[in-house]
Formats: C-alpha cells, structure tokens, sequence
C-alpha cells in the first residue's frame, strides 16, 4: 500500500520507492560505505548493490573503493544526486497528507514500530 501511494511522487524523480529509501540514507550521510547503508536499510549488501549501480548509472552517486581497505565501498552524492534532495523535499508532507493523520499519532507509531523491530531482532 505504501508503495503504491508514493508512485507518483517518485514518478517525478525517477525513482524506485527502494531507490528513494537508498537516497534518503545517502542525502543525510553522504561518503557513507554500502555495509551502513545496509544495515540502515535493514537488507543484505548483495541486494543493495544492483540498485546502487543503477542509481550510479543515473549519476545520482558515485560508488569508490576505500583507500584503507579495498573491500569496502563508498558512496557519494554526485551534484544531481544533490540536487534531486531538493525534489523530493515535499515528498514526507505529500505521505503526512494523505495518511489523514496527526504528526504526534504518526511519530508515535513510528516510535512503537522502531520498538517492535528492536525487539524482534533481540530475539532472532
């Protein structure tokens, strides 16, 4: 369900609601390495990196060996992916919008869910 509400809102950016997801990771911790995007994303690093080198080939990022350790890699905004933050600016207020609910109810289901996982991956 939740997909399909932000279609037509990625629609604009040429986004993906996965690709948007690695976008809003990457706009708030640009240089960040594909191990943290994974984890923040909550996915395996293999998945992660055919959606990569698609936004790479949109020259959204760019994605670079670390010099103190060539197994790992980084990723950085490139000035459209930069730009494209500017786009999507109203994205999260459009989804407030159309979810007919308060910020204080919205937070505070955000903050039961976050609980929720937390303590499914305690027990895992």
């Amino acid at each position: 369900m939740m997909t399909k509400v932000y279609k037509p809102l990625l629609k604009k950016l040429g986004l993906t609601y996965p690709q948007y997801l690695a976008m809003l990771v990457l706009w708030q911790n640009d240089g960040i390495t594909v191990g943290t995007m994974s984890k923040r994303l909550l996915t395996d690093p293999g998945s992660l990196t055919p959606l990569l080198k698609r936004l790479e080939a949109d020259q959204l990022l760019n994605r670079k060996r670390s010099h103190e350790d060539e197994r790992v890699v980084e990723l950085y905004l490139t000035d459209k992916g930069t730009a494209l933050r500017e786009l999507a600016f109203d994205i999260p207020s459009c989804m407030v919008h159309a979810s007919e609910q308060s910020i204080e109810s919205l937070t505070t289901l955000k903050e039961d869910l976050v609980r929720l996982r937390d303590s499914l991956q305690k027990n895992q």
